[in-house]
């Protein structure tokens, strides 16, 4: 309680001080009790027995000054002056009252509307008669009985559409209607349970009620003719909800036995709505364009980086080294051509075909490689499915069409001799004979000199005329002698044949050119077996004379 012990000041703001030796706050009693009554008084003092700086008046007195008149304080009250005088011309402005003037007026008309006052006002209370048809009753029979049926909605026709299944629930104790996803494991689809959420559906709407704002608010008895019921729900029926139209093709037995019981409908079947799936579309390869192998070509049709094919390994290591030779003539019209001699080596762990030519002294055809390692087609076979020339198709005597060139054999080393009886039961009995023949020429006497050179070994032919060749181009080799002593040092049985390692080291030292195209050549032919070569004949070459 703020107080003015000092006397004299005015009671303002800076002007007061408060007492700090005060301990007292309490405020004095206000309410007390009189025959029996509460009554109310007013304070004497103030918070902490303070003097209350205003005047202390009784009721009695309080009375008093409130009969007492005015005039004693103020005296006699003044005399209003007169009103102040209006024209009549001023009092009736903007005043009409033309009855009195004689002009008679039309009967008053009805007031324009405010469409916003009818909006407020009041509706009339309508009274709607109640509908006989108790839905406590429903929910109370019908509660927790769903009619389920199974669905599709196919949406083939449109782009990217595709056909799902759906499961439509019906509600019999208040006819909502649920449809809910069919999910399946990978289907690439958010797990969502719900396509429709459960609520009623209008089957027809009034007329005015087609530009209903739906997306935004709830459709009222108002807005709809009919609704849905069980009855529109048929197996083996489209039914359309919410622009979509659904397929109902099989139903739960609680839903049969409800039709049955209700409508009398036992016939519901389930109807198959699997598609078959189109037959696959063959994989047609583009026009083989001539380069390579089909396989190798076709390897880019199949993925983007294209990989080698796969071979058969076992039967590239069980055949390895293994290579069947045939001496064969060019069946051409030409008359150059008919005194060419090839031979035709078949690599058995590839299925791969080179013809080497020998070269002929003063032929005026420059003798060689003929045609590197490759898998030759058959004439009769298609691009697409090509079948290759094999072991069983050369005997003496086939005819072989490499490229649009034919080929004769006409004979062939000891070893495919020795092949063709080992596997008798892979070729042709005209094969076999032709065996037979070349047996029996073999036995026969010996023939005359000039005939020599076309029935001689083609492998020994083509190893002639390799010798020949590269005697032609290396002329003589300044190391001749010290060639075969190098080989001989090594060779401790004097058997001929050293071992590859070892043959390759030598030629290295003595600085051979091995990497040459014929000397590679030479050296497969004097390979013998995997790791020996004859080096009396590869030392041949490096000579003016036989070895």
């Amino acid at each position: 309680m703020v107080s003015n012990p000092v006397h004299g000041l005015p009671f303002l703001p800076g002007s007061s001080f408060r007492d700090p030796t005060k301990t007292a706050f309490h405020r004095s009693q206000t309410l007390g009790y009189r025959n029996g009554y509460a009554v109310v008084r007013r304070p004497t003092v103030g918070i902490g027995g303070d003097r209350l700086p205003v005047n202390q008046l009784s009721q009695a007195e309080l009375d008093e000054l409130a009969n007492k008149a005015p005039v004693l304080t103020y005296g006699q009250p003044k005399q209003a002056p007169p009103a102040e005088f209006i024209p009549a011309h001023v009092a009736f402005d903007k005043k009409v009252f033309l009855e009195s003037q004689g002009i008679e007026l039309n009967p008053p008309e009805k007031m324009a509307l405010d469409p916003y006052t009818e909006l407020r006002k009041q509706p009339l209370r309508k009274y709607v008669t109640p509908s006989d048809f108790d839905q406590l009753k429903q929910f109370l029979t019908f509660d927790k009985q769903v009619l389920r049926f199974y669905a599709i909605w196919d949406d083939t026709d449109s782009m990217f559409g595709e056909c799902r299944n759906y499961i439509i629930h019906y509600y019999l104790m208040d006819d909502t209607v649920e449809i809910r996803e069919v999910h399946e494991r990978n289907d690439g689809r958010d797990p969502f349970p719900l396509l429709m959420n459960r609520q009623r559906m209008p089957k027809v709407l009034v007329e005015n009620a087609k530009n209903f704002p739906q997306c935004v608010l709830e459709i009222s008895d108002q807005e709809v003719l009919e609704w849905y019921t069980a009855k529109d729900f048929i197996v083996g029926k489209p039914i359309t909800i919410l622009g979509r139209t659904f397929f109902i093709y099989d139903c739960d037995p609680f839903t049969r036995q409800y039709y049955k019981e209700k409508f009398g409908i036992s016939d519901l079947p389930r109807i198959d709505v699997s598609k078959k799936e189109p037959p696959p579309v063959k994989q047609e390869l583009p026009p083989y364009n001539g380069y390579g192998l089909v396989e190798d070509s076709a390897q880019n049709c199949f993925v983007l980086i294209p990989k080698a094919p796969k071979k058969d390994v076992m039967k590239m290591l069980m055949d390895d080294n293994k290579v069947l030779r045939y001496l064969a003539a060019l069946d051409s019209p030409i008359p150059e051509d008919k005194d060419r001699r090839f031979v035709f080596s078949y690599f058995l762990a590839s299925d791969m075909i080179s013809i080497f030519e020998p070269p002929v002294r003063n032929s005026g055809i420059i003798g060689g490689k003929y045609l590197g390692r490759t898998k030759v087609v058959k004439p009769s076979s298609s691009v697409e499915n090509p079948i290759y020339y094999g072991p069983t198709d050369f005997f003496i005597g086939a005819v072989i069409e490499v490229f649009g060139h034919r080929f004769i054999i006409l004979d062939t080393d000891d070893y495919v001799l020795k092949y063709m009886e080992s596997n008798a039961a892979q070729y042709s009995p005209e094969a076999l004979l032709s065996i037979q023949n070349r047996v029996q020429k073999r036995e026969a006497p010996a023939p005359e000199l000039e005939n020599k050179q076309t029935k001689e070994d083609p492998g020994e032919q083509e190893l002639e005329a390799l010798i020949d060749t590269i005697q032609k181009q290396l002329k003589h080799h300044p190391c001749k002698d010290n060639i075969r002593e190098a080989f001989q040092i090594y060779d401790k049985e004097a058997s001929g044949y050293v071992d590859k390692e070892m043959f390759f080291k030598i030629c290295d030292s003595l600085h051979l050119p091995v990497d040459d195209s014929l000397i590679k050549e030479l050296i497969r032919v004097c390979s013998h077996g995997e790791d020996k070569i004859n080096y009396s004949n590869f030392v041949r070459a490096f000579s003016n004379g036989p070895g």
